[in-house]
């Protein structure tokens, strides 16, 4: 099952690779198996596989923008690459805004993604 889910390869192949082993099994039999064990493998092990650079910090930052003729805070969060994880507008600019923007990020995102550390400006608001 883990090298079909690490691997991408085919059921054929992975019966073949397992016969060369001694362990003869059919490859609807490995279908079967990575439909059952497949899901429970990637709850477990998400963590392990996870992307190093997925680790690296959040940069979250606020500004004042128009919208629709209205002036409101844009608070945003991005990732090491530039990518945008998550943002929040609010009309005020305090630390109850800023908690609600970082409960909204880390309430979206699965407990794997969320990095060791986030970065601020050290605006007043964030604590």
């Amino acid at each position: 099952v883990r090298w079909y889910c690490k691997y991408g390869i085919s059921y054929r192949e992975l019966q073949e690779m397992l016969a060369e082993r001694g362990v003869n099994v059919d490859h609807s039999t490995i279908y079967r198996w990575v439909q059952r064990y497949a899901p429970e493998m990637e709850k477990r092990l998400r963590w392990y596989w996870r992307n190093p650079s997925d680790l690296c910090p959040w940069h979250m930052d606020e500004t004042y923008v128009k919208v629709n003729g209205r002036w409101a805070y844009l608070y945003r969060a991005v990732d090491s690459r530039g990518r945008t994880v998550d943002f929040y507008l609010s009309s005020r600019r305090n630390s109850k805004a800023a908690y609600r923007f970082l409960g909204k990020i880390l309430n979206n995102v699965k407990k794997w993604q969320i990095p060791r550390f986030i970065n601020t400006d050290k605006a007043p608001a964030y604590g």
